[in-house]
């Protein structure tokens, strides 16, 4: 890192957003030259002056997809945590330039689907007022760095990760070396010893693990992804220490942007080239280019660190009192409330507090959906209960992380009364879906009705309770990005002779025992689809022992039965 950049990193703002790090004027200056170079791109593709084709890598680089039937603009949330204004800023850009919601994606940024290319630029500039931007969440480059939801909160975390995905998001954006890769890259980085982040199927994923002396270090992982060739990542390295985090990254990336294949965009990513290296290959490459590097040049000193933490808003806690006995008596009165707190809440480093999730699952809804209106509910109640800040998760689910134990029961009867109150966090309604092909024009089906169907049958909250913790992942094509590979059940959309259809993959996981989900059998009608997750079920429930969760039940009794009641003649 430069003089330079350690130098804007000391200079903090007045006011620093909590949860954030606080962007001075050289960041919005940049900003601002951004939108005026894209302004006049815009303007030439209206005028005829450029084609689709040339106009389509500009606007790529400034987040601008065109989809089935308009263009979408996906909008960064770096590591996924977002302040009251720019939530605000989302809801205004719901409400005036599209149809009114925005969705939360699985890379824990937000996008907008019924952008006019007029408004681009309007947009866009709504977004540098809130010190948001879509940089860099297309193309081939290092995308949005993703994190633990509830980093900074986390009563298991050794490390806040958001500080160090900033500081991979500065070296990231726009490097030279970096922008032009071979395929986009992703990150996350999880600051607890518990994969919170689905590491392993990165790109890179890092997790801290303890270290010699106190000092947390970083287990690497590399060459994990989902898309037409699932690949659970290996673990480069366990000890990576703080300080070389950037001049291993730098090795990384060097090899793979040396060796990555530019002629086929199948293999292209780098799981296929640490495949096709074998991973002690890669590793010795990797290990030899950083060896050569100028290691001081990259070097992450401990003042660095706390000086970009610095640029970060810490909570001011209050003293606990008696919060955890007012939750404890809310809770006995109320079964529903007690019910919410259950599953959806989080355990808090900070006594007298904890973590909200707020599902954006309602039975029958549309996965990871939030209308304007809701936005600006959140806005408010982050202001009011959580320090101006909210979380995005890489479940499509957003989170309120610092609440008082005694004013939860208020942020629940707010949020319920918005339709935001289901308390159906990790069960099987708490469902991941991409756009599919309701807007998305590489999908071969509609992931949307399928999920409103099977949230709308098992929306029973008593039956979901007795099936417990069950991960279902939706994705309309074989690109993945619902991460259908990475579920307990996973539904991916595929064209059979002309007409959507869906296959049933079991037992994947992304946790600490990641695997991949496996092919029950031929691809089935979307009704017959959702009747045969319903017979997966009754096998579960009958099947199950000891409490076990549907992955586990999977695991041990095997394919065989679960195939069976699928596809068995009746």
């Amino acid at each position: 890192m430069s003089t330079e950049t350690m130098t804007r990193a000391e200079a903090a703002p007045a006011v620093l957003p909590v949860g954030r790090y606080g962007y001075d004027q050289v960041d919005r200056t940049f900003l601002r030259e951004r939108i005026e170079q894209f302004r006049d791109q815009v303007n030439r593709r209206i005028a005829g002056d450029l084609t689709e084709e040339e106009f389509k890598p500009l606007r790529l680089m400034n987040g601008l997809y065109l989809q089935l039937h308009a263009y979408m603009l996906r909008v960064a949330v770096p590591y996924g945590t977002l302040g009251s204004k720019q939530v605000r800023a989302l809801a205004r850009i719901a409400r005036e330039f599209d149809k009114g919601y925005g969705h939360f994606t699985t890379r824990q940024n937000i996008q907008f689907n019924w952008i006019k290319l007029e408004d681009t630029v309007a947009a866009l500039e709504v977004l540098a007022e809130a010190d948001m931007h879509a940089i860099q969440t297309s193309g081939n480059c290092i995308r949005n760095i993703t994190s633990d939801e509830f980093a900074g909160a986390a009563k298991d975390e050794l490390l806040d990760p958001r500080v160090h995905a900033e500081i991979l998001r500065q070296w990231s954006t726009l490097h030279p070396e970096f922008t032009f890769l071979p395929r986009k890259f992703k990150f996350a980085i999880s600051g607890s010893p518990h994969d919170r982040v689905v590491a392993r199927f990165h790109d890179i994923g890092l997790i801290a693990r303890p270290g010699p002396h106190g000092r947390p270090v970083f287990e690497v992982f590399v060459g994990g992804g989902l898309g037409r060739t699932p690949i659970v990542g290996v673990s480069l390295r366990n000890d990576l220490p703080e300080e070389d985090l950037l001049a291993y990254m730098e090795a990384i990336l060097r090899v793979y942007n040396a060796h990555g294949r530019r002629d086929n965009i199948y293999k292209a990513r780098i799981k296929i080239l640490v495949q096709a290296l074998g991973t002690d290959e890669f590793r010795r490459q990797v290990e030899e280019e950083f060896v050569a590097m100028d290691r001081a040049r990259y070097r992450i000193e401990p003042a660095l660190v706390a000086a970009i933490k610095a640029r970060f808003g810490a909570p001011d806690f209050a003293p606990e009192g008696n919060a955890a006995a007012v939750l404890a008596e809310d809770r006995r009165r109320d079964i529903a409330f007690d019910a919410w707190v259950r599953t959806n809440t989080h355990e808090h480093k900070a006594p007298g507090y904890i973590s909200v999730v707020i599902s954006l699952k309602p039975a029958g809804g549309i996965p990871g959906d939030a209308t304007a209106e809701q936005l600006d509910l959140l806005a408010d109640l982050a202001d009011e209960f959580s320090f101006g800040e909210l979380r995005v998760t890489h479940l499509q689910n957003v989170v309120l992380g610092h609440v008082r134990q005694d004013q939860l029961h208020t942020v629940w009867q707010r949020l319920s009364q918005a339709g935001l109150g289901t308390p159906n966090v990790n069960f099987i309604t708490d469902i991941v879906a991409c756009p599919g092909l309701d807007y998305c024009a590489l999908a071969n089906a509609r992931s949307i009705p399928i999920a409103q169907k099977l949230s709308s049958r098992f929306a029973d909250l008593e039956l979901q309770r007795e099936i417990g913790d069950l991960r279902i992942n939706i994705s309309g094509c074989i690109n993945a990005c619902g991460h259908h590979h990475a579920a307990h059940l996973g539904i991916l959309g595929v064209d059979k002779r002309g007409q959507e259809a869906f296959q049933i993959t079991l037992g994947g996981s992304g946790e600490e025992d990641a695997s991949i989900g496996q092919i029950l059998g031929p691809a089935m009608a979307e009704d017959e689809t959702v009747d045969a997750v319903s017979r997966l079920i009754d096998l579960y429930l009958v099947r199950r022992e000891n409490g076990e969760r549907f992955l586990d039940t999977y695991r041990r009794v095997g394919t065989a039965a679960f195939k069976d009641v699928v596809y068995a003649p009746a």
